[in-house]
């Protein structure tokens, strides 16, 4: 990152063209509003601004430039996918990899069992092993 160039925000987010998310858990919030870009999108749901929930991925359709913020992933239960050639659907990278980087600390992902099979330990918990 050079001096006086700004950081893309849809670094964060991997990008799924012409896919949308469905919720069928009617807990899970939506929240939209109309912007040009994709960019000022993942910018809005990076920071929460505005939102009354946790971002973890938005939708942004092509057609009406409208953005879509998510409360919910393709991971999250009660959500399916639905093929849509208006929309392309960016997923925060936190929530959707499958991965641990450095130590962890910042880990959102689903994997809750070792390589083995064995169940993970919980974060708050100090039993079998302190942290």
């Amino acid at each position: 990152e050079g001096k006086g160039r700004k950081r893309n925000p849809l670094h964060d987010f991997k990008k799924t063209g012409e896919l949308m998310l469905i919720k069928v858990n009617k807990t899970l919030e939506i929240k939209t509003k109309l912007l040009n870009t994709t960019e000022q999108c993942a910018k809005r749901c990076s920071r929460n601004k505005g939102l009354s929930f946790t971002c973890k991925a938005f939708a942004y359709d092509r057609v009406t430039k409208r953005c879509h913020w998510l409360s919910f992933n393709s991971l999250t239960n009660g959500v399916r996918k639905k093929q849509d050639h208006a929309f392309d659907l960016y997923e925060k990278k936190d929530y959707v990899r499958n991965c641990i980087i450095g130590k962890g600390a910042d880990y959102k992902g689903t994997i809750s069992v070792t390589k083995s099979g064995i169940q993970c330990q919980a974060w708050n918990s100090m039993i079998p092993h302190e942290h």
